[in-house]
């Protein structure tokens, strides 16, 4: 039976008269069905991978792939009259994460299926994930993301763990999902739901009763942190996740006949950035409790546990009040005293204790003490943490700290999103690229033929047209024939969509006086910020308001356009990246750990614009210095002004008339007439007087760079030679590069 054939017995009527929802539910019944046929990856040793975020994206057209489906059910569609493109818009997205953290989470699930690497991924499952964005008076504005639905990927289980709180004991009811390799086996998701959740708890917006845990543990992603019973309800979730994981994990460990101290032998547990920290107090405390002594309990678990730092931003590191845990957790708290006593017999620096003396408990400090394996996700990142930021214990544990660079599966980010492209290379080069992502490399024998050149410019011109049409839709028209530069990412200072906004106003000001560019540029954003975070939301805030005013001046318009696409999203990014022609990477240096965006964008032939930081370094290396547009200071200088605390912005400002000229426009008559003056000024007093992540260090640098790779995109050979380089180079980026090299370093799985 082929594909038409049986989707058309689901449907009971032939395909050209079936409804999109019809087919769409018959799909996703039919893909279920043979993602569950699929055999379950086992071996030994099984791969935990424990995170606050898998941010997975839609799963239908993921699946088929990986499945060998996606050509024959998008052929018998589109013979039948049908568009599969229609049909995804009917998924709703899971809204399981939020940024870089759960995306890189939900592509290793992939690759190690694609392995065939025994690997289940283990989280929550979050009912209203971060929140759903939308503007409102130029303004972000947070409401619940409600995606489950009845008829989804999510199967119920039959298991269920207590979790005991002072207040209540409470119980997480298991939820899992098929995760199938590209040609291969299967492994899980499997997301914990609180059984007695109550999404009515939920007020205006995104408000809700932050002390009712029996009720709200898993309504959202990183509840609003901003007040003590936002932080206190983090401390709630994050021991709710690692408990129900860790009986989970001890379940299995026992159901194949195993003692609880042979754990490393049968598990490794991977903690993705500090969120899950407490499941080796956790576990330690579940082993003593039953039977385990002590000693042998933390000899088993500091075998087992793995954690990879996502960040060297000291307010990422999480570091939770002693009287929090006392509250929250106190059956935990003399495990953790346990473990800093051990720790200070061994070191009497304060600098490594797991409570400090303020009685602070440090998570990242007790992940490195008591895990085997601590790894950076970039080259530069990890020689950071080694050399500055965590170097007191890299001294301490010598050979302990690995790197494993970033990657992206390529399934979703070319062969799901940029099939045109996708195609055009196989054509080149054949298949083997897509379980070998190396092969790309082949591509660079056709750097000087003609023809595939004007190709690569072709499939991308497609691709901007497509998302000028879907932006048509969104009320906003752009000019496909213009410079797309994108910057998608979280809104974030030191990631520095303010600089990016700087450069708005100077080419507002610029096209004003009549210094017109030689091709217009569509600038587009897209990002959500913390609801507390209160700059990250100004700066929302100015970007909306300099579109309305560059989109609608007559004599701007025609040559700039700037775009906030709202609720950023993997779907939005799906449209985004394979459009893109310059990449924004644009953090400052020593600041971004690694980046994954910086490689989707690359992979689709995008020329990154960007300071040497994060994975930007190991894009330049690979594609060399003459396919990448660099500016701004090395991050040896930026850690050395923050360690002499001599950077100031009124060295900038106003010393600097072109600078003051910037600055001062967002608090000109124009903006305050459009704009909320009390946002406006509160962001301008910030990067006049603070500016802790130096926008005013490098903005000279980067609008110079900018404009410098604007007049080179007008030679349109040289430009798709570019293309074809960083596509050729971003093999190295394929997150199964990464996931082999865990396996090979840290999990040893088979």
């Amino acid at each position: 039976m082929n594909i038409r054939e049986e989707l058309e017995a689901r449907l009971n009527v032939p395909l050209e008269e079936a409804g999109n929802v019809a087919i769409y539910e018959a799909l996703l019944a039919l893909t279920q069905e043979k993602a569950a046929a699929l055999p379950t990856i086992t071996g030994k040793k099984k791969l935990y991978y424990v995170s606050a975020e898998f941010l997975l994206g839609k799963l239908l057209s993921n699946n088929l792939i990986n499945l060998g489906l996606f050509d024959a059910v998008r052929a018998a569609l589109k013979d039948a009259g049908k568009d599969l493109t229609e049909i995804e818009e009917l998924e709703p997205e899971p809204s399981l994460g939020n940024g870089g953290l759960g995306r890189l989470a939900a592509c290793y699930l992939d690759s190690a299926a694609t392995l065939d690497l025994p690997a289940d991924g283990v989280g929550l499952l979050y009912h209203f994930g971060l929140f759903r964005q939308s503007f409102e008076n130029l303004k972000q504005s947070e409401y619940p993301d409600e995606w489950l639905e009845e008829q989804a990927w999510l199967r119920k289980t039959d298991i269920s763990f207590p979790v005991a709180f002072p207040e209540a004991t409470v119980e997480a009811v298991l939820y899992e999902l098929d995760v199938p390799g590209y040609g291969a086996g299967k492994n899980k998701l499997r997301l914990f739901d609180l059984k007695t959740v109550d999404e009515t708890l939920v007020n205006e917006g995104i408000d809700f009763d932050k002390k009712a845990i029996d009720k709200n543990l898993t309504l959202f992603l990183y509840p609003d942190d901003s007040d003590r019973d936002g932080r206190l309800l983090r401390v709630y979730q994050q021991y709710f996740m690692v408990s129900a994981a860790a009986q989970l994990i001890l379940r299995e460990l026992e159901a194949g006949g195993h003692a609880l101290t042979d754990l490393p032998e049968y598990a490794v547990i991977q903690i993705n950035d500090t969120h899950p920290s407490m499941i080796i107090p956790e576990l330690i405390r579940l082993m003593t409790a039953r039977g385990v002594a002590f000693d042998d309990a933390v000899a088993a678990v500091e075998k087992t546990c793995a954690y990879t730092n996502h960040t060297i931003l000291a307010e990422a590191l999480e570091k939770w009040p002693l009287d929090y845990l006392e509250e929250a957790v106190p059956g935990l708290v003399p495990v953790i005293q346990k473990l800093d006593r051990r720790v200070r017999e061994r070191c009497d620096d304060e600098e490594v204790a797991i409570i400090d003396e303020d009685e602070l408990v440090h998570m990242a400090r007790m992940d490195i003490h008591y895990g085997f394996s601590v790894n950076g996700v970039a080259a530069l990142h990890t020689e950071i943490l080694q050399t500055s930021e965590l170097k007191v214990f890299a001294e301490l544990y010598p050979g302990k700290f690995t790197n494993k660079t970033n990657g992206v599966t390529f399934r979703r980010w070319l062969m799901h999103c940029n099939p045109e492209l996708s195609g055009f290379i196989t054509s080149l080069i054949g298949e083997g690229w897509k379980k070998d992502a190396d092969q790309l490399e082949k591509l660079l024998a056709y750097r000087d033929d003609p023809a595939v050149l004007a190709k690569l410019l072709e499939i991308k011109q497609e691709k901007k047209l497509q998302l000028a049409n879907t932006l048509v839709l969104w009320d906003v028209e752009v000019d496909p024939d213009s410079i797309f530069d994108v910057q998608i990412k979280r809104l974030h200072e030191y990631k520095r969509q303010q600089m990016n906004a700087l450069y708005i106003i100077w080419k507002y000001l610029e096209i004003k006086a009549g210094r017109l560019p030689r091709r217009p540029i569509t600038l587009i954003f897209g990002a959500k910020a913390a609801p507390a975070y209160i700059i990250a939301k100004d700066i929302i805030h100015l970007i909306l308001c300099l579109s309305q005013i560059v989109n609608n001046d007559p004599e701007v318009s025609p040559w700039m356009k700037v775009v906030m696409v709202e609720n950023y999203n993997v779907t939005w990014a799906e449209q985004l990246i394979p459009a893109c022609d310059i990449s924004e990477q644009i953090s400052l240096a020593s600041k971004e750990a690694s980046g994954t965006g910086n490689m989707k964008l690359m992979l689709n032939g995008a020329v990154t614009l960007g300071t040497l930081d994060g994975a930007n370094v190991e894009i330049s290396q690979l594609v060399g210095e003459e396919n990448i547009a660099l500016f701004g200071e090395k991050s040896a200088k930026v850690m050395e002004l923050y360690a002499e605390e001599s950077y100031a912005p009124k060295d900038y400002y106003p010393e600097d008339p072109e600078i003051e000229r910037l600055l001062d426009f967002i608090i000109s008559p124009q903006m305050m007439r459009l704009g909320d003056p009390e946002n406006l000024g509160r962001l301008y007093r910030d990067m006049t007087r603070k500016d802790w992540f130096m926008a005013l260090l490098d903005v000279k640098d980067y609008i110079a760079a900018k404009e410098r790779l604007l007049a080179e995109y007008e030679d349109r050979t040289a430009w798709a030679k570019r293309m074809l380089v960083n596509i050729a180079k971003a093999g190295f980026f394929s997150s199964d590069r990464a996931v082999a090299q865990y396996n090979e370093d840290i999990w040893h799985l088979k």
